[in-house]
């Protein structure tokens, strides 16, 4: 990448605590759904957030994402795709028996890929609909939101460029079916290997850039950061995704 777009991106100082969003709610597909950015922008972003639905680290992520790259900024959409009724933080991470035992129910029930993934592309052609200015799209997903970006970045895809934070689920049969340049940043908590063979599985342009100090979660609702150390791998992965996309949008 060229010295002028490694300075496009600044990412603002990271809000610890209190964070009031600069977007607004609309609805799409019936959802409630999160925007931010300028109305101006060509290309807009799809964020499926993680289980825990609008959390104010995930929504400043939006934000940042929205506003930080001056050469290349987007309008950012996250729809509420569990209706109002996300899962409690309370049951992360799921070390006893009734914690596992709702967080399984809830990956089967609510938060089951296919009900996300086919909402998708209804979301997009309504947003295209109503937003005429745009004219590419993105997607970036954070932990169970990874796995639908796997399942949406593969042929027929409305979107030219993906990311998934510290995915959930990470399956190397999703790999060869990506059919557009995609980055991964895995945390500590991830499966190595799976991780490993996922890379190695997708034929087309990848990034993958590891967190290994931070926890599954550190960018969406688990990250914490009132914690200095948190907060600056936070800024340094925001900044990761604004120059994965300015290349590949």
């Amino acid at each position: 990448m060229s010295q002028h777009s490694e300075a496009c991106c600044t990412v603002p100082p990271i809000v610890s605590k209190g964070y009031e969003p600069k977007g607004k709610y609309i609805t799409i597909d019936g959802m409630k759904t999160y925007t931010t950015g300028p109305s101006s922008a060509k290309s807009a972003l799809l964020v499926i957030y993680d289980i825990f639905g609008f959390f104010p680290q995930t929504l400043q992520g939006a934000d940042i994402l929205a506003h930080s790259d001056q050469e290349h900024q987007y309008q950012v959409f996250m729809p509420d795709f569990f209706e109002g009724k996300p899962a409690d933080i309370s049951w992360y991470p799921p070390d006893t028996k009734e914690k596992g035992e709702k967080l399984g129910e809830f990956f089967k029930t609510t938060a089951a890929p296919p009900k996300t993934v086919e909402r998708v592309p209804k979301v997009v052609k309504e947003i295209n609909e109503k937003y005429s200015s745009i004219q590419s799209w993105g997607v970036v997903g954070y932990c169970w939101g990874g796995k639908i970006v796997n399942l949406t970045s593969q042929s027929g895809t409305p979107f030219k460029a993906a990311a998934a934070c510290h995915p959930a689920m990470v399956d190397p049969a999703d790999a060869p079916n990506i059919t557009i340049p995609i980055a991964m940043l895995p945390s500590k908590d991830e499966d190595k290997d799976a991780v490993a063979k996922w890379e190695q599985g997708v034929k087309g342009k990848k990034l993958v850039k590891w967190f290994d100090d931070q926890v599954h979660g550190f960018m969406a609702a688990r990250g914490d950061l009132e914690d200095e150390k948190v907060k600056k791998q936070y800024e340094k992965a925001y900044n990761t995704l604004l120059h994965f996309f300015h290349e590949n949008m």
